[in-house]
């Protein structure tokens, strides 16, 4: 009870956006997703047009928003009204005119067509349903030499493992090819986790 409790007065003093995010977060996610470099591996330019789908709490939203700069445009993209609701504000307060937040659908992240030089998803990929269908559609979305990174846990240990939040690489590579993508790039850099870039496959 006092548990319930305790989770309810967070709850009400954090807002449903926050608390989602900080529980998406914890307190050690920095030390084990390692998200400097993760985007010093993605080589995040000035002037690039990121499309961060299933942004949450804007965990790399905001850390996209620094490298691309003020010219450029981070998309920050979720399906959920509490975190949309959240990354308005967090949008706002800390006056980030280069973030702009999409509710998308979960067929379609309704990201403009062919404006996108990297779509980034993180912790989401397990949860697409008709992947090979969303990454399909998503290639109007893409400017020419466009990459898509896929972060997700690859299912080996613990909670991701018991509770299917995974995707097993081979799954990965297969659902990108059948959508017309060429794996370019396979990072060995987080425990547990796949880091994989794709770049559309040139025609045939």
């Amino acid at each position: 009870v006092r548990a319930l409790a305790l989770l309810a007065a967070l709850t009400a003093a954090l807002g449903c956006g926050a608390w989602k995010r900080f529980a998406y977060e914890g307190f050690d996610r920095d030390s084990w997703q390692k998200p400097e470099q993760v985007i010093l591996r993605l080589g995040i330019a000035a002037g690039d047009q990121v499309a961060d789908i299933g942004a949450g709490g804007g965990y790399f939203t905001f850390r996209f928003a620094d490298p691309v700069g003020e010219s450029a445009r981070v998309y920050a993209v979720d399906v959920d009204d509490d975190m949309i609701a959240y990354l308005h504000e967090r949008t706002r307060e800390e006056g980030r005119s280069n973030v702009e937040v999409i509710r998308g659908e979960f067929g379609d992240p309704l990201l403009p067509d062919g404006a996108i030089d990297l779509v980034f998803t993180c912790d989401t990929y397990h949860h697409l349903t008709d992947r090979v269908a969303y990454f399909t559609k998503l290639r109007a979305d893409l400017v020419p030499g466009a990459r898509i990174a896929i972060l997700d846990f690859d299912g080996s240990t613990g909670f991701a493992k018991w509770f299917g939040h995974a995707t097993p690489k081979p799954i990965v590579v297969d659902e990108l090819t059948a959508a017309g993508y060429r794996l370019v790039a396979d990072h060995d850099l987080i425990d547990r986790q796949n880091f994989l870039v794709f770049e559309p496959a040139p025609a045939s």
